[in-house]
Order: C-alpha cells, then sequence, then structure tokens
C-alpha cells in the first residue's frame, strides 16, 4: 500500500492497520508459546512412569518442573496429588487441566475481535469516504470537480480494501491456533488418563501388598 493511498485512507484507515499490526503481534507470541508446549507426550510419560516405579517421585517432580507445556503440569499435579482419594485426584486433575487450556487460549480474543471488527471499520470507512463524496456533490452543484468527488470515492474503497486485508489473515491466524491448541488438549488428555491409571494401579498394588 503506498503512502499517497495510506494518506488518502484517513483516520479509519490507520485504526484498522493499528489492530492488525497488534494481531499479528498476538499471533507471533502465542505461535512460539504453543510451540514450545508441544511435547512428545508418549516418550514424557514413559520417563515418568519408569522414574515413579523406583518410588523415587521427587525425581519425577523436578523433570515435570523442567519440562515446558500443560502435558508436564497436569502430570505434576497427579504426582503431588498421588495419596488422595480417587475423586479428588481426579477433580485436581480437571481444575489443572482447565487452568491450562485458559492459559493456551490467553490473548486469542484480540485476534478474533480484530477479526470481526476490521471489515466493520472498513464499512465505516467506506461509508465515510462516500458522505464525503456526496457532501462535495451537493456543495460544489452545479460545477463539480471530479478531484473532490473521487478523494472520498477512494477513501472508500481503501478502507474497505484494508478492512478485508487484515481480516481474513487474522481468521486464518486463530483458526491455526485453535488447531495447536486443541492438538495439546488431546496429548494433556490422554496424559492426564494414563497418570491417573497409572498411580490407581500403583495405589491398588501398595494395598494388596499391606493386606499381605
Amino acid at each position: 500500500m503506498s503512502l499517497e493511498l495510506l494518506r488518502m485512507g484517513g483516520p479509519v484507515l490507520w485504526v484498522i492497520l493499528g489492530a492488525g499490526l497488534v494481531a499479528f503481534f498476538v499471533f507471533v507470541e502465542r505461535a512460539i508459546h504453543l510451540h514450545r508446549a508441544r511435547i512428545r507426550a508418549d516418550d514424557f510419560l514413559k520417563g515418568i512412569f519408569n522414574i515413579l516405579r523406583r518410588q523415587n517421585a521427587d525425581e519425577a517432580l523436578t523433570i515435570c518442573d523442567d519440562t515446558p507445556g500443560p502435558v508436564a503440569c497436569v502430570v505434576r499435579t497427579a504426582i503431588l496429588r498421588r495419596r488422595e482419594r480417587k475423586e479428588s485426584l481426579q477433580a485436581s486433575i480437571e481444575e489443572s487441566r482447565l487452568a491450562e487450556i485458559s492459559r493456551m487460549e490467553r490473548r486469542l480474543v484480540v485476534i478474533a475481535t480484530v477479526a470481526q471488527i476490521a471489515p466493520l471499520l472498513g464499512l465505516l470507512g467506506t461509508v465515510l469516504g462516500m458522505v464525503e463524496a456526496v457532501l462535495a456533490m451537493y456543495q460544489q452543484a452545479p460545477l463539480i470537480h471530479s478531484a473532490d468527488v473521487l478523494g472520498g470515492a477512494v477513501r472508500a474503497l481503501v478502507t474497505t480494501a484494508a478492512g478485508l486485508t487484515v481480516a481474513i489473515p487474522c481468521y486464518a491466524a486463530f483458526n491455526l491456533l485453535v488447531v495447536k491448541i486443541d492438538r495439546i488438549v488431546v496429548d494433556m488428555d490422554r496424559a492426564a488418563l494414563e497418570i491417573a491409571a497409572f498411580l490407581a494401579e500403583g495405589a491398588g498394588a501398595a494395598q494388596r501388598e499391606q493386606q499381605a
């Protein structure tokens, strides 16, 4: 977009571009965060299970602390609550799961909001540009200067194009982040089920040894 078009776009155009810039920075930050949060859950759980079989919960907790992402946080919660009843353990895991989902979805609303309001801002700029063109025709009739009329029309077209140009990538970025979050949630849910089953099995084995 040339500097001349930016000048002719008016204040609404700058608002659209500013909102798009904010959405871009949020997308980059969220994409980096989610990339770091994705781990190989199967390998991580195998390592944790091997450590817990040696009755070394402290080492398992240390590994969870050193491992980024929601999977490690949920597993850490389960290990910390391993001596609680099954219902209490599951409630703690679910609470940790919801907290991690909320953390992953943080600031996504910014991208979604920009995707929704950018076309509306473009429409607002279009209406203002057409109003400007009509006023120019009204004030200069019957001798109308085409430059004054075309200025409002160009502003209308530029803001409409800018609104769509910002909104379309924002929709794509939002959906991409949602897909990444869904994949992590699947890993997190599977890890929660496996660690809960493992701890329940270990608790059952310990109880049978005590009864024997």
